[in-house]
This record gives structure tokens, sequence and C-alpha cells, in this order.
């Protein structure tokens, strides 16, 4: 670019005759495989690149300036989520690597496909510069994310770069996805192109074709669901595809299936008349379970003691586990993020967009050879109906208890906005409120929700990650954004404001790090101390941040602290006008702790 303006725009320029340098050939690579956006935290360690992608690329992919290399992963991951899409970051050499560990780590966590690149000094001792190319380069430099990263390769010459770029896209979008690494040698990168590189071909496959589950591992799992009396799908990342959503619904209505979407990504509508996740009463009754592409089986339908650390099981002793999905080979042996294996009695190795076809097939060639079997579904189907109006009428009468609090509470705040965007065509970028959005909004189309949050220090990475994958498409994307995230990286929201993100943070500001405080809680209850001390080292006041007048600060809308709930709606209301101008607008609204 000069002055604004794309140098083929330049007069004088000609891309054809611009002199090549290898770190060219990495932005062919990235336009090649289609990479739209890339988050950077700037760093000299890849100048080279840099140069190459705002020159010889003509800023493509179009490059997002982050304050953090923590939020550069977690825009692209958020991207990723969203889109369905692989985005690209870079981070600042070993240094910048390390910054980003943590968020490298959650998208591995959440299978989220994204492409970190990052540099070296260089390798060669005779081209460093004093101390600083020095204390940044390592003799392995990729170990330091080997454990949470799906690839990762550092290039020694550029006739290495096309064959290891192809592998690492490959690998991180193959199921289940997960980040990918790879670092590029400083001098590698500012070195001029001598030789001819061989690309890719038009039209090879960038990655495998999905894996198709053994349909003999499938019917006995379409059986014991038909036949059991209370069946379940506990559905975790399913959603993550194109169509996957549509499937599942039909997967559960052919089979008359109860639902418990685990919320990884949004895989069932939330108010179909067979979800009833969260609904651990349900559960007690189950005697089969299909886990669809789920991690973690113990969490939703175990009771846990966090004061003790004991674990109840809700479930009857002699409920039938199967799975179908990715768990067997999306284990490793460093972090412990697989859970607690509970015993299978069936299990079918494969992709659920290609098994759940398969499984509508064959139930309703079962079906269709069995009335009595198909009037054993319809009477399934209409128990779990009835419970799930009940469950739903049970949630929202619980939100109206202690509804004109000031603070507010967290079912009044869900409802306050969900009142506001229901008539749009909107998207919940994160956080649910400790599940309350969940309760209380009609979560029906497959956008809706890519999926729960997760450690401190991702949401509001994430969340812009989501606005950014839905940036011109007329979407109102929606963050529940706590303020203890936001303290770790405030500086997200001047990216927001310079790449204008139309997004709507609303501020779930319960002044605390609340999660933590409520362990200090129990302890002090368990053992007898003042539990009127629990705050301390947990609170987030005196002083209290003003997060409207931070926003402002950094260049977007910014409102609040309301603490009123008559309040809310008009200052909702405000801050959409702003985001459908294609600018991002900040409520700050007090909540109580819980």
């Amino acid at each position: 670019m000069e002055d604004g303006k794309p140098l083929d725009a330049v007069p004088g320029y000609d891309r054809d005759a611009y002199e090549k340098y290898q770190s060219d050939v990495i932005v062919d690579l990235m336009q090649h495989y289609g990479f739209k956006y890339v988050a950077i935290n700037p760093g000299a360690s890849f100048r080279g690149l840099h140069d190459s992608i705002v020159n010889y690329g003509d800023n493509s992919p179009n490059m997002l300036v982050c304050q953090h290399e923590e939020t550069a992963v977690q825009i692209a991951h958020g991207y990723a989520r969203a889109s369905g899409e692989p985005m690209a970051c870079i981070v600042h050499d070993l240094v910048g690597l390390l910054h980003g560990q943590m968020a490298i780590y959650y998208a591995f966590v959440d299978r989220a496909p994204v492409f970190v690149i990052g540099a070296t000094g260089p390798m060669d001792e005779s081209r460093r510069r004093p101390r600083s190319d020095w204390s940044h380069t390592a003799m392995n430099q990729g170990e330091a994310v080997r454990n949470f990263t799906k690839f990762d390769y550092q290039p020694h010459t550029i006739h290495g770069v096309v064959d290891s770029f192809q592998r690492a896209y490959s690998s991180m979008v193959t199921e289940p996805a997960g980040p990918i690494y790879m670092c590029y040698d400083a001098m590698l990168q500012e070195e001029k192109l001598t030789a001819d590189i061989r690309m890719p071909a038009p039209g090879t496959a960038l990655a495998p074709a999905p894996m198709q589950a053994d349909p003999a591992a499938l019917e006995p799992i379409v059986d014991a669901l038909l036949a059991a009396e209370c069946p379940y799908i506990m559905a975790e990342y399913s959603g993550r595809h194109e169509g996957s959503f549509d499937k599942l619904v039909e997967l559960a209505e052919t089979l008359g299936v109860a639902v418990w979407d685990l919320n990884g990504s949004l895989c069932f509508p939330g108010r179909h008349p067979q979800n009833l996740s969260m609904c651990t009463e349900n559960l007690r009754k189950t005697d089969a379970i299909l886990a669809l592409d789920a991690r973690d089986w113990e969490k939703a339908t175990a009771k846990l003691d966090s004061t003790s650390r004991t674990v109840v099981s809700h479930l009857k002793p002699d409920v039938l586990w199967m799975e179908v999905g990715f768990h067997e080979i999306g284990i490793g042996s460093w972090a412990l993020d697989y859970g607690r294996y509970l015993t299978k009695s069936h299990s079918a190795l494969g992709d659920p967009r290609l098994a759940m076809p398969q499984m509508v097939a064959i139930a309703k060639a079962k079906l269709a050879a069995s009335p009595e079997l198909q009037a054993r579904v319809d009477a399934r189907k209409a128990m779990f109906a009835e419970r799930s109006t009940a469950l739903f009428a049970k949630w929202e009468a619980q939100a109206l208890v202690n509804r004109d609090a000031s603070p507010l509470t967290l079912p009044r705040l869900a409802q306050e906005v969900w009142d506001v965007i229901k008539d749009e065509d909107w998207v919940l970028s994160n956080g649910t409120l400790k599940d309350w959005a969940r309760k209380l909004w009609n979560f029906d189309k497959p956008y809706q929700h890519p999926g729960r949050s997760l450690g401190t220090s991702t949401e509001i990475g994430l969340s812009l990650g989501c606005a950014l994958a839905h940036k011109d498409t007329g979407k109102l994307v929606v963050a529940l954004q706590p303020d203890g995230d936001l303290m770790f990286d405030a500086g997200a929201l001047w990216t927001a404001a310079k790449h204008r993100l139309p997004i709507l943070i609303v501020m779930f500001n319960n002044r605390a790090y609340y999660n933590d405080w409520e362990h200090q809680i129990r302890v002090a209850r368990q053992r007898g101390t003042d539990e009127s001390k629990a705050h301390i080292g947990m609170d987030i006041f005196d002083p209290e941040p003003d997060f409207g007048a931070i926003a402002r600060g950094m260049g977007m809308y910014g409102e609040g602290p309301i603490e009123n709930p008559a309040d809310v709606a008009a200052a909702l209301r405000r801050a959409i006008a702003v985001v459908k101008s294609g600018k991002p607008a900040l409520v700050d609204i007090i909540t109580q702790h819980r």
C-alpha cells in the first residue's frame, strides 16, 4: 500500500517485475489457502513477512493490529469457531510465542483450527544482531507449544516452506482440529528469492475427506437407542460443521431421543421439544446415552461438591454408554483435558457429519418394518416434549425471583438483552451469563452461538473473532462480557474500534473474580474461618473500573455503569444503533455476583 492506495494503482508498479523475497512465498501460500485475515502484535522478527503482506500481497490477508499476542490468537480462535474457516495469527519471535501460549492452549482444548506463525532470530550466528537476536532465538522454539499443537515446524531453507505449510494446514483442519505453529527464521524471510519454488497446483486437495464411521459399528448403537426407555444424545462439537445442526435434529426426531447440548458449539435448537439440556432430573431416568463428538462426559452427568471435591453421578449404575466421534484420537499425554474414562458398550470412530445420516437411514429402515417400534418412538417424543415445556416454564419462573433488585440479577440482565435483540438477526459470541441466556433465549439457528466461554482472559478476544467472522453480514453480534476477563486485555477494545468490528459488548460486571471468591467462601465455611474476608484478593472495586470511560478512551461508544434495571433497555437500544452503523459499542451493567 502507498498512502492508502493498492500498489497496483501506483504509477510504475508492476507486480511481475517486483523483486521477490523469500517471505513473499509465505504470502503466496496464505493467499492460495484462502486466509482472509491475520491478527498480529507487531514485532521485528517477522518484519520481512510483514513487508511482504503489505507490499507484495497488497495487505492480503488483511492485518488486524492487537495489543497482546493472546488477543491475536483468540481473535483467530473466535473467527474459526464462528465462521468454520481457519484464521492465521502472527506472534513475535520466542517472546511473543511465550505470551501467546495460554491462548494457543485454549485453542487446542477447544479444537479450533488456528494457523499460528512465529519467527526466530537468524539461526546463522553470523547474521544475528547483538543481544536481541540471541535472546529471541531458541534451539527448538516449537517445543514451547508442542504439547498443545497438532503440528509444528521450522523450515531451514525456502525449499521446506511449501511442503511444511501444506502439511500444517491439512493437520490443522483434519478432525479433531487444532492449532499448529510454523516458525520462520528472520533471515529466511529477508533473503531475496533466487530459486523457483513450486507452489501447490490449483485444485490440490487441502485436507483429507471426513472420516467415515464403520456402518457395522453404528447399527448396534441405533438398536440400543431405539430399544431404550429414556435415551439421550449428548452433543458437544458436532455443530461446528455446516449442516450438522439440522442433521442432529433429524437424527433425534427419527430415534425419538432427548438431546443435551454440551455447548461446545450450538448443536441443537434450544427450544426444540426434545431439548433437555441442563436437566439433571431427566438424566436420573436415562438408560442409554450416545456421546456424539463429546469430550468430557462426566461434567454434565454428575453433581460436584466443590468443597470436598466429591463427584456423585446423576445416572443409574447400569446406564449404557456409547460414542460416535474422535475421543480416542484426541487424547494427549500432557494436558488431561479428556476427562475421566467411562466404559463404553459401543464405540464408532468417525465424523458425526457423515455418521448422523447413516444412523438416520438405519433407523428409518427399522422403524418402517416395525409399527410397534415407531409407536415407542412417538411416545418417547411426547414424553420429552412435556418435560421440556415444564423445564422452560420452571426457568422462566425462577427468572422472576428478585427481578427488580439493583444491581441486576443475572436472569434479569439476560431477559433485558433478549427483549431488545430477539427481533434482530443476532449472534451470541461467547458467554451465556451462567447459562441464563440458554434458559431464556431462543437459539434456533446454527450460527447463533459458536460455543461456550473458556477460561478467564479468553472471552473478549473470542468475541472479537466472532464479530470479525460476521462483519458485513448484517448480523447483530452480542458479547456478554465479564469484567474480570476484560481487565486482562482492555486494549482489545482499541482493536475493535480500529478495525470497526460491529459488536455489542454488554458488561456482566459483578466487580469481582467471583468464581474464585466463591471458592474462598467454601474453604472458609469448611475451615470455620472468617467468610467475610473471602473477597480479599478477589474483588475488582476500590477503585471500580469505569468500563464505559475505558471504551470511550479506546475510540468506541461506551455507556454506564448502570445499576437500575429500568435504565438498561434504553441504553442497549442506543448502543445497538451504534453497532448497526458499523462500529463497536459497550454498555457497562452492574450485576449481582451470581
